[in-house]
C-alpha cells in the first residue's frame, strides 16, 4: 500500500512540474481572470442598483464570491485539459496503463487532479491579490482568519470532489463513441448547479431545497459561500461534513464503476 502511495505522488509531482512550464499560457490566464472578474462584478452592480434589496446577499458579499471563483476556477472545474485520458480511452492506450501495476483509477485520479492544482496554484493568488487592490465597491473583501482556516479545509474537500466527479465522467467516456457531448453535458449541468454561473443562494427556495443535498453543493459552492462569509462558523463545519461524505460516495462509486468498465476493455491487434 505505501510503495503505490508514493507512485501515485511521484504521478503527481511530474505531472505538476510539466504543466509548469507554460508561462505565457499562466499570464494569459491571470489576465484573463481578472478582466472576466470585473465584467461580472460591474454586471453585478447593475443588478444590486435596481433590485438590490430582493438579493440574498450583500454586494460586496457577492464581489468577494466573484473574484474567489475567478480565482479558483480551474480547481473547482470537472471538465478540464485532461488531453491524454481522452486520447487514452479514444485510441485504445488505456491497455497500457491497465497492464502497469498501479491502479488506473488512483492513476487517472492523481493526473487530473495535479492538472488542475499546478494551473490554479500559479492563477490564483495574482488574480485574488488584484481582486484585493482594487477599490471598493468592485474588490473583494478578505475573510478573517477563521473563515479562512474553514475555506482552506473546505476548498481542498471541494477541489477532491471535483476530481472524483471527473473520474465518473472519464469512466462514462469508456461507454460512448464520441466523448465531445457527454463533457459538454457535464460542463454545463456541474458549472450551474455548483453555483458556477450564479452563487446557489440567487436559486428559487425550492430548487434550493434539491440542490443542498446534491454533491454539486458539496463542489465550489461551500468554499466560495464560506470566502465571502455568508456561511460561518457551525454551518461552515456543517458543511465541511457533507463534503466529506460525498467525497467518499463518489470515490467508492468511482472506483466500482472503473472495474466494471475496464472488465470489457478489448484489445486488439499487437
Amino acid at each position: 500500500m505505501k510503495a503505490e502511495m508514493n507512485v501515485y505522488v511521484s504521478m503527481f509531482r511530474i505531472r505538476f512540474a510539466h504543466n509548469l512550464q507554460y508561462r505565457s499560457a499562466v499570464l494569459g490566464a491571470i489576465l484573463k481572470g481578472y478582466l472576466w472578474a470585473m465584467m461580472e462584478v460591474l454586471g453585478y452592480l447593475a443588478i444590486y442598483r435596481t433590485g438590490g434589496g430582493a438579493l440574498p446577499m450583500e454586494f460586496s458579499a457577492t464581489a468577494s464570491y466573484v473574484w474567489a471563483h475567478q480565482s479558483f476556477l480551474v480547481l473547482f472545474s470537472v471538465v478540464f485539459a485532461d488531453s491524454e485520458i481522452y486520447s487514452a480511452i479514444r485510441s485504445g492506450a488505456v491497455v497500457y496503463d491497465l497492464a502497469r501495476p498501479v491502479g488506473l483509477y488512483g492513476k487517472w485520479f492523481c493526473q487530473s487532479a495535479s492538472n488542475r492544482l499546478s494551473f490554479a496554484l500559479v492563477n490564483c493568488l495574482p488574480v485574488l491579490l488584484l481582486g484585493a487592490v482594487t477599490p471598493k465597491p468592485y474588490g473583494l473583501i478578505l475573510p478573517s482568519v477563521t473563515q479562512l482556516a474553514f475555506f482552506v479545509v473546505s476548498a481542498l474537500l471541494a477541489f477532491c470532489v471535483t476530481v472524483a466527479v471527473a473520474m465518473l465522467m472519464y469512466v462514462s467516456l469508456f461507454y460512448f463513441i464520441s466523448q465531445r457531448g457527454i463533457r459538454i453535458i457535464v460542463r454545463v449541468v456541474t458549472s450551474f448547479f455548483s453555483g458556477g454561473v450564479i452563487p446557489l443562494l440567487f436559486f428559487p427556495k425550492p430548487l434550493q431545497r434539491v440542490i443542498r443535498v446534491l454533491p454539486f453543493a458539496a463542489m465550489q459552492n461551500m468554499p466560495l459561500q464560506i470566502f465571502c462569509g455568508t456561511i460561518r462558523g457551525t454551518n461552515a463545519a456543517k458543511g465541511i461534513v457533507f463534503q466529506m461524505f460525498w467525497l467518499l460516495i463518489l470515490i467508492l462509486a468511482g472506483s466500482a464503476a472503473m472495474k466494471t468498465a475496464t472488465k470489457k476493455v478489448v484489445s486488439l491487434g499487437g
